[in-house]
C-alpha cells in the first residue's frame, strides 16, 4: 500500500513536469514565431497568454492532490543595443585597391605601413596592420609594389598605362 502511494505521487510529479516542460516549450515556439514575424526584439509573454494558448490536460488523481499551476515569471523588458548603420559590405580585393591608392598620393610613391595606415585613415578606411601588409603582400605578388631594402618601406611600382 505504501509503496503504491509512492509511486502514485511520483507518477503525479512527472505528469506536472511534463506539462509544465510543454507549456514552456510552446510559450517559446510563440515568441520564436511572434519574433520573426513582426521583427522586433521585445516580446513578453505573461501567464495570460500561456494559458489562452496552452490546452490544460485535466490530471486527476485518487489522492486529490491539488493541480499546480504553472506560469510566467514577472516579464523582463528587454533591452536593444542601439541599432548601428548598415554598413557597406567591401568587395574581395578592395582592401588591396585601397593600399594601392594610397601609396600614390604619398611622397615618392613609398613609405611604411604606418604612412600607408595613416594615407588610408585620411581617405576614410580604417584597415588594421595586419590587412594593410596582405594587401601589400597582393600587390606585391602582383608587381604593384615593392619592398625596398630596409625591410619596412613600400613603394608604388606599377607602371601607368
Amino acid at each position: 500500500m505504501a509503496k503504491s502511494a509512492v509511486t502514485e505521487l511520483t507518477d503525479h510529479i512527472e505528469v506536472i513536469r511534463q506539462e509544465a516542460y510543454n507549456e514552456g516549450y510552446a510559450a517559446a515556439m510563440r515568441a520564436i514565431v511572434e519574433f520573426s514575424t513582426s521583427g522586433t526584439a521585445t516580446v513578453t509573454i505573461t501567464k495570460a497568454t500561456v494559458a489562452k494558448s496552452t490546452p490544460r490536460k485535466s490530471t486527476s488523481t485518487t489522492t486529490g492532490a491539488p493541480k499546480a499551476t504553472i506560469g510566467a515569471a514577472e516579464p523582463r523588458r528587454q533591452t536593444r543595443a542601439p541599432a548601428k548603420p548598415a554598413g557597406r559590405h567591401t568587395r574581395r580585393g578592395d582592401n588591396a585597391r585601397h593600399i594601392a591608392e594610397a601609396l600614390m598620393t604619398l611622397p615618392d610613391r613609398a613609405g611604411p605601413a604606418a604612412a600607408i595606415k595613416k594615407a588610408l585613415a585620411e581617405k576614410g578606411h580604417e584597415i588594421p596592420y595586419t590587412s594593410i601588409r596582405h594587401g601589400l603582400g597582393q600587390l606585391q605578388a602582383r608587381g604593384e609594389a615593392s619592398l625596398a631594402g630596409d625591410g619596412k618601406t613600400w613603394a608604388y611600382t606599377a607602371t601607368q598605362q
